[in-house]
């Protein structure tokens, strides 16, 4: 699609709701919206809850399509029909994906979240459990409560008879904590969304903190090292025949990477394993691995691996340029070899993510819930939003409801901010629609 009549489409609507966002107040429509949402609290709650107890660890595929099941019989309630993508191509359970072509002229807009958690059915944390305005279980926040605000914002949106004006996409992906592969395969339905859309919303519970949305998210990509040696007897080490082992190596490279980039912003290039010695076997999928050594033999092996974390795509592309310069240099007697993988790339910071802020900004202050500021990206993992990076015109993430201790056994959320979060969102969408707002 030619990008400059959206550009136009976006300007517009944005200058329509100027005068909206300037008079600090709710229009009968929208408090016609919020009083739909209000009245629905109770029921969100309750899909909250049917969905967090059935499982769906990333790799319990029958769960993952169950939760699916829970929210196309919601959406379809509503009148929006949602199949499932089947992912037996990138070796998941696959997706959610719906479309709603809307009669408005407004932008299309692209709802993203995620059926998984990082809950298997091994772990001892499974059920939900509700204590007053507190509620813990997996994948509470992380996101099956972001998933329900989706559902419940189009629900007010349809039952105050506004959702006919909007068009959107909703891809609630399958595999967000362990992304298939081949990755491209595994993002391919979000991709193709987010070419087709103009605007992206996506509904993680970013740092957790209602009072903030996430604009910049830093990608996250692996690494791994590789180093050969010279074995030997210990007493031999530093000869010219032997070198320095591998080990040695493995420490260098690992010290010049902290000293060549340490002092970037935003970047981080965690190592979070090691292997090294005379024989190291290392599992990638399982991420686990065994190494043999002796103290007095020079290893001859040394494996590292890590992410690199980046909050544009000019700073990831530094970033490998400098670790493979590192690498090259080796020490005596080694040799050493740097491998990227693919993964999640960054969301930089964009005027128009900025200008989406300033609208659910002011749609919160509308509201009476006070301001939203930028999440720190130190602050916000990777996640699904990031793929829609340069494919759309803005995006904005962190709408989901607040909590914490997300991808551990205590995790939990804020009740009461799920209906604060989709009275935002569902307003939001309205006002993003393009439909008239002076009624």
């Amino acid at each position: 699609m030619n990008l400059w009549p959206r550009v136009i489409l976006l300007v517009a609507v944005l200058a329509a709701y100027a005068n909206v966002s300037n008079a600090q107040s709710l229009t009968q429509i929208e408090s016609g919206i919020a009083s739909h949402v209000a009245a629905n609290a109770d029921a969100a709650i309750d899909l909250l809850e049917e969905t967090v107890n059935i499982n769906s660890g990333s790799m319990n595929f029958e769960g993952v399509r169950a939760v699916a099941d829970v929210y196309i019989r919601e959406l379809a309630a509503i009148g929006i029909q949602a199949e499932f993508e089947d992912g037996a191509a990138f070796n998941r359970a696959g997706h959610l994906v719906a479309h709603h072509a809307g009669t408005g002229t407004g932008p299309h807009l692209l709802l993203i979240g995620h059926l998984d958690t990082v809950f298997e059915p091994s772990s001892p944390f499974q059920r939900f459990d509700r204590e007053g305005d507190r509620a813990s279980g997996p994948g509470v926040v992380d996101m099956k409560g972001g998933n329900a605000v989706i559902v419940h914002a189009l629900r007010a949106l349809r039952e105050a008879g506004q959702l006919d004006d909007v068009t959107f996409t909703i891809v609630m992906t399958g595999d967000e904590e362990r992304s298939g592969r081949p990755l491209d395969k595994a993002r391919e339905s979000l991709i193709r969304a987010a070419e087709e859309a103009d605007i992206a919303i996506a509904f993680e519970n970013g740092d957790s903190n209602p009072k903030t949305a996430v604009v910049s998210r830093r990608g996250s990509t692996g690494w791994t090292v590789r180093v050969t040696g010279n074995p030997a007897h210990s007493s031999q080490l530093f000869q010219p025949e032997v070198g320095a082992g591998a080990i040695y190596e493995a420490s260098r490279i690992l010290t010049g990477f902290y000293e060549s980039l340490a002092g970037e912003p935003n970047l981080t290039f965690n190592p979070g394993a090691i292997l090294g010695g005379t024989d190291v076997e290392h599992d990638p999928f399982t991420a686990s691995g065994s190494a043999f050594g002796k103290n007095n033999v020079v290893a001859e092996h040394a494996i590292v691996t890590g992410d690199l974390r980046a909050i544009s795509i000019p700073q990831l592309e530094m970033a490998r340029e400098r670790m493979a310069f590192v690498t090259r240099h080796s020490l005596p007697g080694t040799e050493a070899t740097i491998e990227f993988s693919d993964g999640y790339p960054p969301l930089a910071p964009s005027e128009g993510n900025y200008r989406l802020l300033d609208l659910f900004d002011q749609v919160s202050r509308d509201l009476g819930y006070g301001p939203v500021t930028a999440v720190n990206p130190r602050n916000a993992g990777a996640a699904d939003v990031s793929f829609t990076a340069g494919l759309v015109e803005m995006a904005i993430d962190g709408l989901g409801p607040g909590g914490g201790n997300d991808h551990t056994v205590d995790e939990w959320i804020d009740l009461p901010t799920l209906e604060m979060q989709t009275k935002r969102a569902a307003i939001l969408i309205w006002r993003l629609s393009g439909a008239e707002s002076g009624n």
